[in-house]
């Protein structure tokens, strides 16, 4: 039995990142070998098992065969014949098919650290096109190291174009596409994802309505940069520098894919496209089964960014009905998540990214006021119920009227 250190491990040292996880290969072993050494096994395609004192995962060698669609069509086959050579092939990049020995050795077959010294991704051999979900893989590790340089190489993104060609994306299950799009937007640079994706045909396959942002102009007195889709990646790379969590990212992703609807003959402007976008915002976050606090707010910042954009000039009773839409009382973080979110979505203008947002104080100035308004008060004057409700919200107006004429206006 021999174990190696191998993938991200060997790959993050080497570029002197920090190791998070380590992940172990063992060769010469069966399973009943692992079971009798304490291991617990958790593979439910292959043999994968924990280890008894650390928990870090240790898979035995396998190949594997394309048998069927998707990332779920193959066949493995593990045994104590197989090599390390073998099992490091079917790997997707050379940066993540290497190995170390016990004794800290490297073992190099294809050449990952040539390309980590060369900054680029390339892919093993041909049978990366066997896998779709390594499209989308690639797509994130180039969001992740895309600060140190890295690239995609050409003849990889070649084999991308030709899986997201090929219709075999469609064979993705959303679950497994949501994991790597929700990792890959948590990256440093979320807007390589999208990029690279595009580049190879495949954001037209996984989101059509993103795609079609490119090339829609927008007002260059409002936007700069005047193409939404280079705006929405923009935005995305502001989410990154402030470090937005899922929900804002997500949120931000798909704010303007109403955009994508309005008929030329009305470009540059999009009139209502808050309000068009939602059924598309809907059935992207159904299509990839995003969770729900990321569909809730996705859905909120879709219609109500441009309100947020209009703080200052907002009526009391506009400000008033957009706290209750957010149910912003009981979920004040919601509501500071779609105050960052509407701040990403100024910054991320040519030029403006570092432009005051003294909305996003204003908002949070109106809830304070409102939230500031007492109950006791009322039920000592004897509302209950439905006209407790109602005199509170009449409470809340005044509040947020003298809020907005104590306001101080930039």
């Amino acid at each position: 039995m021999q174990i190696y250190k191998v993938g991200g491990a060997v790959r993050d040292r080497l570029l002197g990142r920090p190791v998070d996880e380590i992940d172990w290969v063992v060769v010469g072993a069966t399973a009943e070998q692992m079971l009798t050494l304490g291991f617990r096994p958790v593979g439910a395609d292959f043999p994968v098992f924990l280890h008894p004192e650390t928990g870090e995962e240790y898979a035995l060698a396998r190949t594997e065969r394309k048998s069927g669609r998707g990332y779920g069509g193959f066949t493995f086959y593990a045994s104590p014949d197989v090599t390390l050579e073998e099992d490091l092939i079917r790997r997707d990049l050379t940066v993540n098919a290497m190995a170390e020995d016990q004794q800290g050795r490297l073992i190099d077959p294809h050449g990952g650290q040539r390309d980590l010294q060369a900054r680029l991704l390339r892919h093993v051999s041909p049978a990366f096109a066997e896998d779709p979900l390594r499209v989308l893989r690639v797509a994130r590790f180039a969001a992740r190291y895309a600060p140190l340089g890295f690239r995609v190489a050409s003849p990889t993104m070649a084999l991308m174009r030709r899986l997201s060609d090929s219709g075999e994306l469609a064979a993705l299950t959303a679950e497994r596409s949501w994991k790597e799009i929700s990792r890959a937007l948590l990256e440093p640079r979320p807007d390589v994802f999208i990029r690279v994706l595009r580049d190879c045909g495949a954001l037209k396959a996984l989101l059509p309505e993103v795609d079609a942002l490119f090339g829609v102009p927008q007002p260059p007195a409002h936007h700069p940069e005047i193409d939404t889709g280079l705006h929405v990646l923009s935005v995305l790379r502001q989410c990154a520098e402030h470090q937005q969590p899922l929900t804002v990212r997500w949120a931000c992703l798909l704010h303007d894919v109403g955009k994508g609807l309005t008929p030329r003959s009305e470009w540059p402007r999009h009139i209502a496209h808050e309000q068009r976008g939602l059924k598309l915002i809907r059935a992207i976050n159904e299509r990839c089964k995003a969770p729900k606090d990321c569909q809730e707010l996705a859905m909120l910042v879709g219609e109500y960014h441009t309100h947020g954009h209009r703080a200052l000039e907002l009526k009391p009773t506009t400000l008033l009905a957009l706290l209750q839409n957010f149910d912003a009382y009981r979920r004040p973080q919601r509501f500071e998540e779609f105050i960052a979110a509407c701040e990403m979505d100024a910054r991320g203008r040519d030029g403006l990214e570092r432009h005051a947002y003294p909305q996003a104080d204003y908002l949070r100035g109106a809830l304070q006021a409102a939230r500031a308004v007492a109950v006791q008060p009322l039920l000592e004057q004897g509302f209950r119920g439905a006209e407790l409700g109602e005199a509170l919200k009449r409470e809340r107006l005044k509040a947020l009227k003298a809020y907005k004429q104590a306001a101080p206006h930039p």
